[in-house]
């Protein structure tokens, strides 16, 4: 019996790259009305991807637009959401899953009563800079001000990452 571990030296089993956010942790953010927090970007990631959690009260969501170079997917934890596939709205709960591939309209909207919970990202990663470039950075137990609820998007990291903001079918 030998104490000495035989793939000390492969790459394999000691290699230590991955990404730990424990709960709680990450950039906590006001944007389109809701709270995000950044849990990892491109940075973290090597770019392959951003993952954010989302709180979105009554009425809050963005506006619809497009991303042109990245796809986005959501995940609902709780409470329900009206998400824009083109011109159709789709109506998901606590346990729904969204794809949005590039090229695609869409937003994201809670018309009910209660704040909905979900986890979304990009792939690739990147476009989070846009997300924090256009937000206010979120204080804890305080609720964004009417001038935080929709900050205006910057139009040099629109361009940049492909994505435009498009009119809602539903007028809303």
């Amino acid at each position: 019996m030998s104490l000495v571990d035989p793939h000390a030296s492969d790459p394999r089993h000691t290699k230590r790259n991955a990404v730990y956010v424990p709960a709680g942790g990450g950039r906590n953010i006001w944007a389109a009305g809701d709270t995000y927090t950044l849990k990892v970007g491109a940075e973290e990631t090597n770019g392959s991807l951003a993952l954010l959690e989302a709180t979105v009260p009554p009425g809050g969501g963005p506006d619809p637009h497009v991303h042109n170079d990245h796809d986005e997917a959501f995940y609902l934890l709780s409470g329900e959401l009206e998400f824009l596939n083109g011109d159709e709205p789709v109506t998901a709960g606590a346990g729904g899953f969204f794809f949005v591939p590039r090229g695609t309209r869409h937003r994201f909207i809670n018309r009910g009563y209660h704040a909905a919970r979900m986890i979304f990202f990009f792939t690739p990663g990147g476009i989070e800079e846009l997300l924090v470039a256009s937000s206010t950075p979120a204080a804890p137990g305080v609720a964004p001000s009417v001038q935080e609820l929709r900050p205006s998007p910057m139009a040099e990291l629109m361009v940049r990452y492909a994505t435009e903001q498009l009119p809602d079918p539903a007028g809303s």
